[in-house]
């Protein structure tokens, strides 16, 4: 079982940055949209660690004014600019 890591998920709401820290077992940028959607007050943060909820996912989450999600290891090098993020500039991936 991988342990609980942290991970640092930059976003924009309604063209305001935000930022956050999580501790998870996991990360990827379906799991950051959502998690990015509960820091808006969108997302349902279960209550229990095994109970399943419905995630929000990226077009959702763009409807509420969400975008620009990015998420990366806690110690990483920060984000990359947007020009070097690739052509949609949304998301990237921890660099190790």
């Amino acid at each position: 079982m991988p342990s609980p890591e942290l991970y640092i998920i930059d976003y924009r709401l309604h063209d305001q940055p935000r930022s956050f820290i999580i501790r998870l077992e996991r990360m990827d940028n379906a799991e950051a949209w959502h998690w990015a959607s509960c820091d808006a007050g969108i997302g349902i943060i279960p209550k229990f660690g095994r109970e399943k909820i419905r995630k929000v996912s990226r077009p959702m989450a763009e409807r509420y004014g969400i975008s620009q999600v990015s998420w990366r290891l806690s110690g990483s090098r920060s984000a990359p600019a947007e020009s070097e993020a690739g052509e949609e500039g949304q998301t990237t991936q921890p660099t190790l």
